[in-house]
């Protein structure tokens, strides 16, 4: 027979585990090439990262970080859109509410993007682009903002009713 410690509880401790990585969608355009190689290479480069989540029915999280590369050349033309969808499957347990929205929108995002940035760079390189590396995104401070942003527009949204 086991003795406890006065106190403990027999639940499972919070637990976050990657079961799998895979791409989920990729896309690679240049629209104005070959012209684009004579030119020097000063681009304008936009980046938009986004995040979702799903539970699935065994009780796994989809978890998919998606990001767009634009870049422009100096004469406003298009010189290539990379668009990736890197995903993972995640089990997490012993976590929910506010600490579940949490784990998927920071340790999740968190996980993934190292194999996003690589996905991205590989493919504007096979495009025939200099290497891109994407600087790294601080999900945590992401993921407040937009919890910040949700209650500001929910107060909002109630001083509007009354």
């Amino acid at each position: 027979m086991s003795e406890q410690p006065a106190g403990a509880n027999n639940a499972p401790q919070p637990q976050v585990r990657l079961e799998r990585i895979y791409l989920k969608d990729s896309s690679f355009e240049s629209p104005g090439t070959p012209e684009v190689f004579t030119e020097e290479w000063k681009p304008e480069i936009n980046v938009d990262i986004g995040t979702k989540a799903s539970a699935s029915p065994s009780g796994r999280f989809e978890v998919v970080l998606s990001g767009t590369i634009r870049a422009k050349r100096s004469n406003g033309k298009t010189a290539f859109i990379v668009e990736v969808q890197q995903a993972g499957l995640f089990m997490i347990q012993g976590l929910s509410g506010d600490m579940l929205q949490m784990a998927l929108g920071t340790v999740c995002p968190t996980t993934l993007f190292p194999y996003l940035r690589e996905t991205i760079d590989n493919l504007v390189v096979k495009g025939g682009f200099p290497a891109l590396h994407l600087a790294p995104v601080n999900f945590d401070a992401l993921f407040r903002q937009a919890v910040a942003e949700r209650q500001q527009a929910s107060k909002e949204n109630t001083d509007i009713k009354h």
